[in-house]
This record gives C-alpha cells, structure tokens and sequence, in this order.
C-alpha cells in the first residue's frame, strides 16, 4: 500500500474496530450494496447515509446533464453504469469509505462523491469493492472505470493513469474543543507544543522535520507516539499532549463522532500533505487515455457550480478540503515524493 494512503488508513483503523465493530467490506468482485440508500427518488442522491454519526444525511438533487454524457465513450454509455473502485477492504477507513450501521451498505465521502458524478452522467453507480493493490489492478483491467478512494494526485500514477482532482490532500491538528490554540500554518506556532503521530507516516517526516527547525532557533516541539488511536485520544482529553497530527478526514470523523461528549475535539487547522510548496490533492483516478478524465472533470465542475458539491463536503464535514474547481492532471507529488 502506497505511503501516502498508509497514513490515512494507519490513522483511522483503530478508529474504525473501536466505533463501528466492522468486518470485511464487500467483496473483490463488488457491487452497489448500497444502493438502497444511494437514491429514495430519481434526481435525487442522499449522502451521508448509515454513517454512524460520521455525516449528516443530506437528499441532494442533481439531474443528468446531456452535454456531458456525451463526452462518454461509447462502451460506458452502452454499459448503461459508471463502475466505482473502490479500496477498502478489509475493514474500511471512516470518513471516506466503510459499511454502514446496517452491517452491509457501503458507505463514506468517496462513494457518495462518485454517486453524484454518475447521476450527472445519466449512469447507473454500482460499487466495486476491494483491497488498495486490487483497486487499481481493476482499473487497469477496464473493471472499474474510474476510482474515488482517497487516491492522491502523483506524477509516478500519472503514467498509467489520468486524475480529475476534486478535494484537498490535507493534515490535520486535532485539539480538545476547550483549547484555543490554532495552526498558523507555520512551524513556529508548534513551539512549546506536545503532539501525537503516527509512526512511519508522512505527518511524522512534517513533524520531525520541523522539530529539527525549532531545535536550531532553541525552541522545542515534543513528538509522541502512541499503539492506537484510541490511547492518543485519551492521551489528548487528559492533557498528556497538547495535539494530534493526523489525516485530515479523520480528524473530522473524529471530532463528528465526539461532539457534545466529555471527550469533545476540534480541530485547529490543516496542512498540505503534499508539503508547504504544494497543496495536495485527491483524485478521481481513471486508465489513462480512457477517454473518462474530462466528463469526470466536468461532472465535478457542475456539482461545484450548482452547489451539490458544497452540500455534500458539509455534510461530511470536510468543508475544509474543497476546491474552486476540477482540474485535469495537475501537477502531483514529485517522482522525488512518490
């Protein structure tokens, strides 16, 4: 599993046995197990559904726009459905994409964002469903057409695959609600600080790397380490740290999760995960040359414009990570970062 996606998943697994109790999430094969609640009317797409207290069920309208779909290839308008890979098994990485409270729909921001670009499309959504390798080994069989699953933009995929980006690669500082302090988005603010990360993640290089430049200006940034999210969380409300260092999104699962509890978090600013000279950023992912990159960029570009697409980051409480528009390969990580 690539570095950049292992931070987000080595964040939230724990997370993830503790809340939700979750086994597998489908199967390799896959399919739209959550349809029953991807529509309850047609134009009409609810997201944030069987979330757990992750999201707030939202009924998004949104119709299908004849100048787009014609900009399919003509083997997906056939097919009649947009194949969504997804790469999430074994057991699901909250808020993006895990099962519902039913024990069986599929549920998170990335497939709610791709049940919205296929209503655009006129196309049928179904869910296909694996582990991260095999995630791509579908698309470049053709058995997905296109992956929404928390895929950083690259330039190393840029040469087997085609990206139209739709939301920020951020970090994020967790703190307890009652604490004031906020990321400037500078090292400097870190000074005197306490903060937890992961081991072996790409928030850790951030963080060590500004320790060593606080270090040379005599200041101090303490780094610590916790086995499980759930002992830094602790660590968090019992004033052991000052703040946790983590994904984004799970920050923001988290902080949904513990609103009006004892444990109450929020959080106090983000960071590019591509670095301070580069704003990262999540992608849908399609075989390159398919011919999929610019409807999908357009579909995109209409939920920005028609404000489905802010609906839908609100709902999951990812407001924070939205973009003014879609672009088409962008310029990623670096080969150097990859």
């Amino acid at each position: 599993m690539p570095r950049l996606r292992s931070r987000l998943v080595l964040t939230l697994t724990a997370v993830t046995s503790l809340t939700l109790g979750l086994g597998a999430c489908g199967s390799d094969d896959g399919s739209d197990s959550a349809a029953p609640a991807a529509a309850n009317a047609k134009g009409t797409v609810v997201v944030g559904a069987l979330s757990n207290g992750a999201a707030k069920p939202t009924d998004i309208s949104v119709s299908e726009v004849a100048a787009i779909r014609a900009e399919l290839p003509k083997s997906v308008v056939d097919s009649g459905q947009l194949t969504i890979g997804l790469g999430f098994l074994p057991s699901g990485s909250p808020p993006i994409g895990y099962i519902g409270t039913d024990q069986k729909t599929i549920t998170g921001s990335e497939p709610d964002l791709g049940r919205l670009v296929a209503a655009v499309l006129g196309l049928k959504p179904v869910l296909a469903n694996a582990t991260w390798d095999n995630l791509f080994v579908g698309l470049d069989s053709g058995k997905s057409n296109v992956g929404f699953s928390n895929i950083t933009d690259t330039e190393q995929r840029k040469e087997h695959y085609d990206f139209a980006c739709y939301r920020k690669d951020n970090l994020g500082f967790e703190v307890r609600k009652d604490d004031a302090w906020t990321f400037d988005g500078t090292y400097q603010s870190l000074a005197g600080k306490t903060v937890a990360v992961g081991s072996g993640t790409n928030q850790e290089k951030i963080l060590l790397k500004w320790q060593t430049q606080l270090k040379a200006e005599g200041k101090k940034l303490t780094i610590k380490y916790y086995q499980e999210a759930n002992s830094t969380y602790l660590a968090l409300s019992s004033h052991k740290i000052d703040a946790y260092f983590a994904p984004n999104p799970s920050v923001a699962y988290h902080t949904a999760t513990t609103a009006g509890t004892p444990a109450a978090t929020r959080s106090a600013g983000t960071f590019s995960g591509a670095g301070a000279s580069l704003q990262g950023l999540i992608c849908a992912t399609t075989k390159k040359d398919s011919g999929l990159a610019k409807p999908l960029a357009d579909a995109i570009n209409y939920l920005i414009k028609n404000g489905q697409y802010a609906s839908w980051l609100a709902a999951w409480n990812l407001t924070n990570e939205g973009l003014p528009s879609s672009r088409i390969n962008p310029p990623g990580l670096p080969l150097s970062n990859s």
